[in-house]
């Protein structure tokens, strides 16, 4: 291994990130990266895309390529086929064709955040290789004869499965494929550290204990935390579902505002598992989150920089500008179809059908905003009116009994409403 002093701060970055929950021997780990070592964490194209939990452990593997070391991004392509057990049920099982496909969809995605170039270039790697060809019987002799099925009842999800419906043989299998990927991996790369959630520390030690017993080797395993929000509700999650790194399923837009709107007491977790700012510049943010929390300086620094990452400069730019034109200032019609039906989206939003339109003209405004989840009542919407705080694209609205007109719809769809300063929803023509 070369030395560089650039490989010798990663364990102490990761330290004051908060990034380690478990650690094989953190001291010896610490030694051997003051070198340049091969790492992996691995992703299952279990959904056609990968998810901000495992942008995560993207970027904690990022960070060591940054400070000199070389990953290895592996895709599932066979342990995508049966699923990691989880602690709720049995996974429902693919179709291969399905599996490859997102196979491709998230090579694709990981190819954004590596560099694929230079001295430590990271390689990407299937573990759908090295599998496809080993018959039962080797895999059974040579593999499975070193694993304690004691010791694997012992994991969590296996254990709360047992007391509830049982395992299937294929799950209860998973821990065997996994550290089989670590061994072909110290084999074929030399790599002697595998990273993901604290909640693969059985499959990850598993790992090493197979290296260990098989090739005589020392390996090392390295978990993250996993991320939970201060209210209690699972990270990565909306009212409208997953937060995804594919724009198709999560828009540019959704995803800008998710940072955006994440929770104060979040922000210096978040800060610091996903930002590459420094330190200095992270405590900064938080200080003057703390001082000036109405200006969320340091969401919007978080917003900015992920989604620059995730989807690039211009759909950041063009998500903030939407931002700032729902929120009355500017254009509605300088926003995209797709943007604003993004937006929207995410937003409190009703239909009105063709049938109800009657001589070009809506239902009247304090419909309109019963309709889209805006307010209880049509009591409501009228005293909103009255007190100055109704808007319909970014116009105030003086009469409740007002109805718009077909020709007001953006884009010939679309009414954004706005009651007070902060909070939108809208109607779609149907």
């Amino acid at each position: 291994m070369h030395k560089n002093a650039q490989v010798t701060a990663i364990i102490d970055e990761l330290e004051w990130r908060g990034l380690i929950a478990q650690s094989t021997d953190l001291d010896a780990l610490r030694a051997v990266t003051d070198g340049s070592i091969t790492l992996y964490c691995g992703f299952d194209p279990t959904a056609p895309s990968l998810h901000l939990g495992n942008l995560a452990q993207i970027l904690t593997i990022r960070r060591f390529q940054v400070h000199g070391h070389r990953p290895l991004a592996l895709v599932g392509g066979a342990t995508g086929l049966i699923g990691d057990p989880k602690a709720s049920g049995e996974r429902s099982l693919n179709p291969r064709e399905v599996v490859e496909e997102w196979v491709a969809r998230i090579r694709g995605q990981l190819e954004r955040y590596y560099d694929f170039t230079g001295a430590n270039a990271a390689v990407m790697v299937n573990n759908f290789d090295w599998t496809e060809g080993v018959s039962v019987l080797e895999f059974l002799r040579d593999i499975g004869k070193h694993f304690s099925v004691n010791r694997m009842l012992d994991r969590e999800a296996v254990a709360a499965r047992l007391a509830k419906d049982g395992i299937s043989y294929t799950e209860f299998s998973y821990q065997l494929l996994q550290s089989f990927d670590f061994l072909e991996l110290y084999r074929r790369y030399d790599c002697i550290l595998q990273t993901g959630g604290s909640d693969q520390w059985g499959n990850i030690t598993a790992g090493v204990d197979l290296i260990r017993r098989v090739e005589g080797g020392h390996a090392h395993a390295l978990t993250t935390p996993l991320l939970t929000k201060a209210d209690g509700t699972k990270f990565g999650k909306t009212e409208s579902g997953t937060v995804w790194l594919d724009p198709a399923l999560t828009s540019p837009y959704a995803f800008f505002q998710f940072w955006l709107n994440a929770d104060d007491r979040d922000l210096p977790t978040l800060l610091r598992t996903y930002s590459f700012r420094s330190r200095e510049e992270i405590d900064a943010l938080l200080v003057s989150a703390a001082e000036k929390p109405q200006e969320r300086a340091g969401q919007r620094a978080l917003a900015e920089e992920l989604t620059d990452l995730v989807h690039g400069v211009h759909e950041r730019q063009a998500a903030e500008e939407a931002g700032r034109v729902l929120f009355g200032h500017g254009d509605l019609a300088t926003i995209s179809e797709s943007t604003l039906r993004a937006a929207l989206s995410e937003a409190p939003h009703g239909e009105v059908s063709a049938s109800e339109v009657e001589g070009g003209l809506l239902p009247t405004v304090d419909e309109l905003f019963v309709r889209a989840g805006l307010v209880d009542s049509k009591g409501a919407a009228r005293r909103a009116v009255n007190e100055g705080g109704a808007y319909v694209n970014n116009l105030r609205v003086e009469d409740p009994a007002h109805r718009p007109a077909v020709g007001d719809l953006v884009h010939g769809r679309w009414l954004v409403l706005r009651r007070g300063k902060r909070t939108i929803g809208g109607i779609r023509l149907s």
